[in-house]
């Protein structure tokens, strides 16, 4: 924290708004979300509330709206696009509004914030050997061990919690003829451990953001 006091125009303690901001957005409440954005955007603080609501969108939402980040970064886009026209209405609001207000309403998971706790922990106190699938003609020691082709399409290019296109089946089998492979013994299997990301799965098609 901070030794000095940083205020905002309406007298505000700077850090004490960037959190009400941060912990309004995660608890969906869009009235005190909106009235601590407005007050950053007016304190000449938008830059920073830009810089946390990117930041929001994988520490507070995440997996559980994945493509939220990606409308986050296009709104700044259009934000940044207007502000560099610098009108008199301020159309730029537009796009920082609909960024707060999308974040407001998103879905969240914490899942982020929590694994980067949990993996770069587990890189200081573990050592993983390296897997023997990932042995194959790319590297040297798969090359030693005689691994060509007929591996690399059973073992390397295996993909769990598949989600395959119409077709992709036998475009496979097109390209091993064409490789000159045959006798494949592979087996694509569902992961377990990542069951809402599975295509199987009934998503909830209703919009958040309206």
């Amino acid at each position: 924290m901070a030794d000095y006091e940083v205020k905002t125009k309406k007298g505000y303690d700077f850090f004490q708004v960037a959190s009400a901001f941060q912990k309004s957005i995660r608890r969906c409440d869009e009235k005190y979300a909106m009235y601590w954005a407005a007050e950053l955007y007016e304190s000449n603080y938008a830059k920073y509330a830009w810089k946390r609501m990117v930041i929001m969108a994988s520490e507070d939402v995440g997996l559980g709206e994945p493509s939220l980040i990606v409308q986050i970064m296009a709104l700044k886009q259009a934000y940044d696009m207007l502000a560099e026209k610098q009108e008199k209405s301020h159309p730029q609001k537009l796009a920082f509004t609909q960024a707060v207000i999308a974040l407001v309403r998103s879905r969240k998971s914490r899942y982020m914030d929590h694994a980067i706790t949990v993996y770069w922990d587990m890189l200081k106190t573990e050592y993983l050997e390296i897997p023997d699938y990932a042995f194959d003609m790319h590297t040297r020691k798969g090359k030693s061990m005689g691994r060509g082709l007929k591996y690399f399409y059973e073992e390397s290019v295996l993909i769990n919690n598949a989600n395959k296109l119409q077709g992709e089946e036998d475009m496979e089998e097109r390209a091993l003829a064409i490789d000159g492979v045959d006798g494949i013994s592979r087996h694509d299997v569902d992961c377990a451990e990542y069951q809402d990301f599975a295509p199987t799965k009934k998503v909830d098609s209703t919009p958040t953001l309206f």
